[in-house]
């Protein structure tokens, strides 16, 4: 009784380290608002995979995924840490919080407050809601024992090393617009692809294969490079880049109400009122 009694003044209950690590990823986070409606280094952004239906199972996770740090299940309950190299997830939230929340850091530290540009180096870096804790977001070539989950294609993860394999690169949607676009400032709130630099392999949602989480069932995260008939990425590889709102009701641009669709008739009867 003692012994439980000293641990539980010093906070070394392992249902007391639960909670602070529960605290820590769950916690309020505010986004980055910007001004010119693009995405510069240093800006705080959750990464978002829109929803939509996937024609390739029957089974699948709806709704606007983003992208989470996942601790180990079973670990996570007994520690108020956790463990590096760390997973991810697809989870069906957009309210930004310590395991969602990520700090967009140039491979130049030179290049803190520039705008991000298409085709330019870049680090995905997350604190877990943690104020002395930096891991970044990586992958590298899949192996006989490193791979993903369920889809066993290549894997990524949480790391607190810095190297190449941090590195990626924002690509334009249109394969036929990507070389045009390539070094212009990348937009936030619209669909990109997200693509490993070391493996060329882009970042991809599969909503169609479930993990049990220490939050529930999400989805995996893996990075592969899905194409279509016509050599065009999938839904599963695209990304929005989600700011905050400037508005106090919403913590997010995905938050604000779409503006009313324009009645085009009623336009061209204005423009010209002879017309029948």
């Amino acid at each position: 009784m003692k012994d439980f009694l000293e641990k539980r003044d010093k906070g070394q209950l392992l249902i007391q380290r639960n909670r602070r690590l529960k605290e820590c990823l769950l916690r309020p986070m505010q986004l980055s608002i910007t001004e010119d409606g693009y995405v510069h280094n240093g800006d705080k952004v959750i990464l978002v995979n829109l929803d939509h239906p996937e024609v390739e199972a029957d089974l699948f996770l709806r709704g606007d995924l983003s992208l989470c740090l996942t601790p180990h299940e079973i670990r996570a309950h007994l520690s108020d840490k956790f463990e590096v190299p760390c997973g991810l997830s697809a989870a069906p939230t957009k309210i930004p919080v310590g395991r969602n929340t990520f700090t967009i850091l140039s491979a130049d530290s030179e290049a803190v407050g520039q705008v991000l540009r298409y085709g330019q180096n870049f680090r995905l870096g997350i604190t877990g809601g943690f104020e002395d804790t930096m891991l970044y977001l990586s992958s590298d070539h899949r192996t006989l024992l490193k791979s993903s989950k369920k889809s066993w294609l290549q894997e990524v993860y949480l790391t607190d090393e810095v190297s190449y394999l941090n590195c990626w690169q924002a690509a334009f949607p249109d394969p036929q617009l990507r070389l045009e676009y390539e070094g212009f400032p990348v937009p936030a709130n619209v669909k990109i692809l997200i693509n490993h630099c070391h493996t060329n392999r882009g970042l991809a949602a599969h909503r169609h294969l479930f993990l049990s989480t220490y939050f529930g069932k999400e989805a995996e995260v893996a990075a592969h490079t899905h194409l279509d008939s016509h050599r065009v990425e999938k839904p599963r590889n695209h990304w929005v880049l989600v700011t905050g709102s400037p508005r106090q009701d919403s913590p997010t641009m995905l938050h604000l109400p779409k503006p009313p669709v324009e009645d085009t008739c009623a336009l061209e009867q204005a423009a010209d009122p002879g017309a029948q």
